[in-house]
Formats: C-alpha cells, sequence, structure tokens
C-alpha cells in the first residue's frame, strides 16, 4: 500500500487523526471543544479540530461520518462527504447535525467523523454534439425497480 506524506498542524490538545484499524480507509478526528456542545433534535453546528492540512496536487481529504455516531445516536456530517481541497489551508471543521430524537452531547476529545484521503482526477471537457448509446440509456432514479 502506497503511503503519501501530508503536512498537518495540530494547534488543539489532541492526538492527530489516526487509523482505528490496520485496514482502515478513514481516520478518526476529534472534536476540539472548549466546553461540551448539546444539539437538540434537528439542531446542527460546526465543531473545530484544531486540525489544519496540506494535501498534496491530485489529492483530496473526504470527511465522513462515523457509522457508529450515526447508528447509535442519530449524530451524522451534514454536507457528507465534506470536501478538502489541496489548496485550503484553514481549520478542518465539521458539520455535525443531530438526526435522533432526542439531544445529543458532544465532548472534547469525542470522535466525530472520519477523514479519509484521496486520489482525484482533474476533467478537462471535450464539447460533442452527441453521446455514444448505453443499455441504460437515460434512465435515472428508480428506473430499474424495487425488487
Amino acid at each position: 500500500m502506497e503511503k503519501i506524506e501530508v503536512k498537518i498542524v495540530n494547534t488543539g490538545p489532541h492526538a492527530l487523526p489516526q487509523y482505528s484499524t490496520e485496514l482502515s480507509a478513514g481516520m478518526d478526528l476529534r472534536a476540539w471543544l472548549p466546553e461540551p456542545v448539546t444539539l437538540q433534535p434537528l439542531e446542527r453546528a460546526m465543531l473545530h479540530t484544531g486540525i489544519y492540512i496540506a494535501l498534496p496536487e491530485g489529492f483530496e481529504c473526504q470527511i465522513r461520518p462515523r457509522s457508529g455516531l450515526a447508528l447509535k445516536r442519530g449524530l451524522t456530517v451534514l454536507n457528507t462527504p465534506g470536501t478538502i481541497d489541496a489548496d485550503y489551508r484553514g481549520e478542518v471543521c465539521v458539520i455535525i447535525a443531530n438526526l435522533s430524537n432526542e439531544p445529543q452531547t458532544i465532548d472534547d476529545g469525542e470522535r466525530i467523523c472520519q477523514m479519509v484521503v484521496a486520489r482525484h482526477e482533474t476533467v478537462q471537457w471535450q464539447v460533442t454534439e452527441t453521446l455514444d448509446e448505453t443499455e441504460r440509456g437515460s434512465g435515472g432514479f428508480g428506473h430499474t425497480g424495487t425488487k
């Protein structure tokens, strides 16, 4: 497995983002909070992490929900996946939403999301008058049925 070096600044007191297991795709990212944040049902908040990164050209970072938080507490990343571009140098912040029916409190240092670093391609459009035909054609939302 290829590894890339990514420069990181950590202004918070918590450990750097890290993989939970050897084959994990996402690194856990922790909230850096001066005090616990309680989200009411359907409320959202932007949470700080204290992390700043400089991705190499051709890479992006995606911020994704943690499945355990979603299942057990109804907490999710609102704009998932959140994209961090290689030229962004601001703090990595995370928009968390409470989709449960009960208030949910997030504590300082709590793992709030996953961070996935991945390669991406840059598109150069080729303008044309027609597209090639496929079996699917223009079939879209629900065109294959429900069973």
